[in-house]
């Protein structure tokens, strides 16, 4: 896979995954999960995506700041409806990362290793995105706010011309490495950006 060369420059999230030691995916449970693995799973690199991936590592910085995040062992509760604007799409990338699922969540061995019911929508919070420890109730708001790092003014005419079907090759070109600048400038100059992530300890 062919990818822009910022995406390995991004931050990386290490945590430890108790099921994956138990099951012998790794010996020692630690995964690192970088930018390109969000990329991945959402089948396309935007700022919703490299938002979401920052706004989980802040959270889990701040819910474990003395040892590595536990996977699997942490629940998530979004405000906003899964099919609501982008919320779907940060939930995949808050997912992948945090082992949090919903109904369709693993339901666990025995009595553990259980992640399914540990991501929830629609719920009545103060903030936008609440993570919880499991362990010791420790919870964390954050919040992603994007319109810091604007877009080049360029792109969104560029932008109509693609849906519209009448860009060039070279306007295609243009567009899509405009869009990706736009996300370098989030996941690089802005990786630990206290105004471009939010947090507010409950």
């Amino acid at each position: 896979m062919n990818y822009p060369a910022f995406f390995d420059r991004a931050p990386v999230i290490t945590v430890h995954d108790a099921l994956a030691q138990f099951l012998g995916a790794c010996d020692d449970g630690i995964i690192t999960y970088r930018y390109i693995d969000a990329v991945r799973l959402a089948g396309h690199s935007c700022p919703t995506v490299a938002g979401a991936y920052l706004m989980t590592r802040r959270a889990l910085a701040l819910l474990y700041p003395d040892r590595i995040p536990e996977r699997g062992e942490v629940q998530v509760r979004f405000s906003s409806a899964q099919d609501e604007g982008v919320t779907g799409v940060i939930g995949s990338v808050v997912s992948l990362v945090t082992g949090a699922a919903g109904l369709g969540g693993f339901k666990g061995i025995g009595r553990n290793f259980r992640r399914q019911n540990l991501m929830y929508y629609s719920c009545a919070l103060e903030g936008e995105v609440e993570f919880e420890r499991i362990d010791n109730g420790a919870r964390i708001y954050v919040a992603t706010h994007l319109h810091r790092v604007e877009p080049d003014p360029r792109t969104g005419a560029l932008l109509r011309k693609m849906l519209e079907g009448e860009a060039s090759t070279e306007e295609a070109r243009e567009f899509a490495g405009l869009w990706q600048e736009r996300v370098m400038r989030i996941l690089i100059d802005h990786a630990d950006d206290p105004d471009l992530v939010t947090a507010q300890a409950v």
